[in-house]
């Protein structure tokens, strides 16, 4: 995948067919040794930052256990301490494949998307911050417009369309991993949560 894919949270089958791309990245793009790591990133001291962290909670939660999860609504993962978290998870694990999961700013019509693309993100750069890109591959929800006041805009977010999206993205992942290990590929087992 080459492209950046967008999904309609508000469309029923948004799950299913980010699920079935989803399996795709990780067939195409994942070394079948390398441990599945999820670096989900944002605060929830603010509305439109707290996807992340509310995907991260979603996912430490899950019965599943063949991935581990960086950034929860316990233990988020921010600018602050980005970078430290990203060194620790390439000292703890011997070639990840990480997928980043943030919000992002976006238009208007894309308010309530939620997409999906290979490569890496840039956290914090829809509110002007310089930091570190990671990922292996990258995950978003647009939760508000792009514009003068961006961080307000993260502050005066609608809690429905983040959680909206938090649960369209939670399912849509669980439902690609599900379709994914039916493929019968190697997946190393990981049962540790972290941060």
């Amino acid at each position: 995948m080459n492209r950046t894919l967008y999904f309609n949270s508000e469309e029923t089958s948004s799950c299913i067919q980010f699920g079935q791309a989803f399996s795709e990245l990780l067939k195409n793009g994942r070394p079948p040794s390398s441990p599945l790591v999820f670096l989900c990133i944002g605060s929830d001291r603010a509305t439109g930052d707290a996807l992340g962290p509310l995907i991260g909670y979603k996912l430490s939660t899950s019965s599943r256990q063949d991935f581990t999860v960086y950034g929860t609504l316990a233990s988020p993962v921010h600018a602050k301490n980005l970078h430290k978290i990203v060194e620790e998870i390439y000292a703890t694990h011997q070639n990840p494949y990480l997928v980043a999961v943030d919000a992002s700013l976006g238009t208007k019509a894309h308010i309530g998307y939620f997409t999906l693309g290979s490569g890496s993100l840039k956290p914090g750069s829809g509110v002007g911050k310089e930091l570190l890109s990671v990922g292996d591959a990258h995950i978003t929800g647009i939760v508000n417009m792009a514009g003068l006041f961006d961080r307000t805009l993260l502050q005066t977010t609608r809690l429905n369309t983040v959680m909206s999206l938090a649960d369209r993205i939670f399912l849509g992942i669980r439902y690609g991993l599900h379709l994914f290990q039916k493929q019968n590929i190697p997946c190393l087992i990981s049962s540790s949560v972290l941060y």
